[in-house]
């Protein structure tokens, strides 16, 4: 099983260098720190008593794998979850914040294993989780990784700027579907008109 700094190895690079997209709510992102990030823990990486997009730029790749591991694993408790959902639930984490964890114990919920769906990670979360794994040990990390999948499609119906992350110029899958499938067995990935049935309302 991978290490948590393997995984957040993974992460940084998946999310790649710095952008400032006028359509991601994130602001200036590097490695997937934003600055609305580095502004909550307080990182004036610069040193000139501001935190702007000055400071996500010099932002180090090794920072950024620290900033993961300590604010968006161990600091939410995914350290407290099964391992075997650990790496999907941290990835999401980093992508979509709390909704990550809601996503997790939404599943329990519909698998009749009562949780409350607050984005919090404590006991009562915990066991529904380790729960939901034992009744479901070949299962659990695919439906979640499709529920999270559902959850970017649904989000980009909902907010037009957001679709260019869910399906590409050419029609194809975009980097948000690709992500989340990187966690669901092959077997359930969609096929490529699969997609474009899904996507088609969008115009």
């Amino acid at each position: 099983m991978q290490s948590v700094t393997e995984i957040a190895t993974e992460i940084v690079n998946r999310e790649g260098g710095y952008v400032n997209d006028p359509d991601d709510p994130g602001g200036a992102t590097k490695y997937g720190v934003t600055v609305h990030t580095l502004r909550r823990l307080g990182m004036d990486l610069t040193g000139d008593d501001q935190i702007d997009a000055a400071d996500v730029r010099v932002l180090t790749r090794a920072h950024a794998v620290s900033i993961f591991v300590e604010h968006y694993f161990r600091a939410p408790k995914i350290d407290k979850l099964p391992e075997s959902i650990r790496a999907s639930v941290f990835d999401m984490y980093v992508n979509a914040g709390p909704q990550a964890v809601r996503l997790l114990q939404q599943l329990c919920n519909d698998m009749r294993i009562e949780v409350s769906v607050d984005g919090i990670i404590g006991p009562q979360t915990i066991a529904a989780a380790e729960k939901a794994i034992a009744a479901a040990p070949e299962h659990l990390v695919d439906a979640y990784g499709i529920a999270r999948r559902n959850y970017y499609y649904d989000l980009a119906a909902r907010r037009p700027a957001s679709r260019k992350y869910a399906r590409r110029r050419d029609g194809g899958k975009g980097g948000w579907i690709k992500r989340a499938e990187e966690f669901i067995s092959p077997r359930y990935h969609l096929s490529d008109t699969q997609h474009r049935e899904r996507v088609a309302q969008w115009g």
